[in-house]
């Protein structure tokens, strides 16, 4: 950490309103996580996936004494580097924002394709959310129907596509409300998305309960 105090302590970078939304209701779920509440900001890079990936550090480089810690996201599909895993992505970006003031107080997750796989769990709450609470055949089926889900598969591999063919299939408008509620009511538990996981343990890291 710095020896000056900063005003708040988080600042985030989204790519989208979607993130945006996503990240505010996740935290308000911070004892469900394992963090303290915290002071926060959101931003939402104009060039979105791309502006996040080769010029977040242009745009958080001015607020470093501002706040104790950084975080970017971003989807892999969209960003202009599809081909490269998440992993590598996650640190190239990271690398430059560490040189660009933050040090060891930033980090980055790519969502991985995209948002929507943090959508797709087994929660009984998804289905009533993307307006299916009492639509026929049950949304798991119509999934596998319509070739977004295998038999077999937890989630749509094509998840936005998913998301966004169930909600026209529901009469319901796409909204970055939808994130936010999904977020609010989904157990933090029930997703196992590499990224999402990074996510939480980000928060413990560096708000844990016993932190002050």
């Amino acid at each position: 950490m710095t020896d000056y105090p900063q005003a708040k302590d988080l600042v985030i970078l989204a790519a989208d309103g979607q993130i945006e939304f996503a990240v505010k209701g996740l935290l308000t779920r911070n004892l469900s996580i394992g963090f303290r509440e915290i002071s926060f900001d959101i931003f939402v890079h104009p060039e979105k996936d791309p502006g996040c990936l080769l010029r977040c550090h242009d745009f958080l480089r001015p607020f470093y004494r501002q706040y104790a810690h950084a975080l970017v996201m971003f989807d892999r599909v969209g960003c202009g580097k599809e081909a490269f895993p998440r992993e590598s992505l996650e640190l190239e970006v990271e690398k430059r924002l560490s040189k660009s003031g933050w040090g060891d107080r930033s980090a980055v997750i790519v969502l991985d394709p995209e948002l929507e796989s943090w959508v797709w769990s087994d929660s009984p709450e998804v289905a009533p959310v993307l307006g299916w609470a009492d639509k026929s055949p049950p949304l798991s089926l119509w999934l596998q129907q319509n070739g977004y889900l295998g038999v077999h598969q937890q989630k749509p591999e094509r998840p936005k596509k998913a998301m966004e063919e169930a909600l026209r299939f529901a009469k319901k408008g796409r909204s970055s409300s939808i994130y936010l509620e999904l977020a609010k009511r989904v157990g933090v538990n029930r997703c196992v998305d590499p990224a999402f996981t990074k996510f939480k343990l980000l928060m413990k890291q560096w708000f844990g309960l016993n932190k002050i």
